[in-house]
C-alpha cells in the first residue's frame, strides 16, 4: 500500500457510517469463518512485495481468484445498487456483475502496490452481528506511522463463508459509499452509465495514478 491509507483512496471514497455497534461482545470464531480474509491477506502481500515493477495485470491474475474466494461480489454489488437491482434486465445485470468485479480487483491492485515492511493481523475471535453475519477484523500495521483496521463482514453462503462488506477503521462501509454513487448514476442514465462509470475508474486504476 503506498503513502495514503488505504481507505482513504478509490476503493471507498468518502466516509458513511455502518450500523454496527462496537459494544458487540467478541467470541472464538469457527476458523472456516476467518480462512478467506487470511487468504485474501496473504494475496494481498504477494502482489505488494510484487510492486509496481509487477505489470497491473500480471498483480491482477495473482489476486482475481483470490477475491472471488474472499468475497460474495454478487452480493456486494446487488445491496449496493438497492432496490433499483430488481428493475435491470438480466443482461443489465450480468453486464454490471463483470464491470464491478473488475473495479473490485482493480481497486485492490492499485490499493496494495508497494510493500514498505507493513504487516496485516488477523484477530483471532469475530463480532456477531444481524443475521448471522460476523465481522473478521483486521489491522494494517506500517512500519512507521497509525496502523489501520479493515473489518470483513462475513456471511455464510453456499459456498462458504464470504465477504459482504468492508468496513474501514470499523466504520467506513464499502457498500453505503457505492450506493450514494450507485444510485445516481442508475438514476440520470441507467445501467449503462453505471457499468460505463466502472469501466472508466478500472482503466485509472491500472494505469497507476490511484485516483
Amino acid at each position: 500500500m503506498t503513502g495514503r491509507p488505504f481507505f482513504r483512496r478509490s476503493l471507498f471514497g468518502v466516509a458513511a457510517t455502518a450500523a454496527l455497534a462496537r459494544s458487540v461482545p467478541s467470541f472464538a470464531a469457527d476458523q472456516s469463518v476467518i480462512a478467506p480474509i487470511r487468504d485474501l491477506v496473504a494475496g494481498l502481500l504477494r502482489i505488494m512485495k510484487a510492486g509496481q515493477s509487477t505489470p497491473f495485470d500480471q498483480r491482477y491474475a495473482t489476486l482475481a481468484p483470490i477475491i472471488d474466494r474472499a468475497f460474495d461480489l454478487g452480493v456486494v454489488l446487488q445491496e449496493s445498487v438497492g432496490l433499483a437491482w430488481s428493475n435491470l434486465s438480466p443482461d443489465d445485470q450480468t453486464m454490471l456483475r463483470k464491470d464491478f468485479r473488475r473495479y473490485t480487483i482493480a481497486s485492490y491492485v492499485n490499493s496494495f502496490d508497494n510493500f514498505t515492511g507493513q504487516q496485516f493481523v488477523v484477530q483471532p475471535d469475530t463480532r456477531a452481528v444481524a443475521n448471522g453475519q460476523q465481522v473478521v477484523m483486521t489491522k494494517i500495521i506500517p512500519a512507521s506511522g497509525d496502523s489501520h483496521e479493515l473489518d470483513y463482514v462475513m456471511r455464510h453462503t453456499g459456498s462458504g463463508w464470504r465477504a459482504v462488506d468492508v468496513l474501514a477503521d470499523g466504520a467506513v462501509s464499502r457498500v453505503a459509499v457505492q450506493r450514494s454513487d450507485f444510485r445516481r448514476l442508475l438514476s440520470t442514465g441507467g445501467a449503462a452509465a453505471l457499468a460505463a462509470s466502472l469501466r472508466s475508474k478500472s482503466e485509472v486504476l491500472a494505469g497507476g495514478s490511484g485516483n
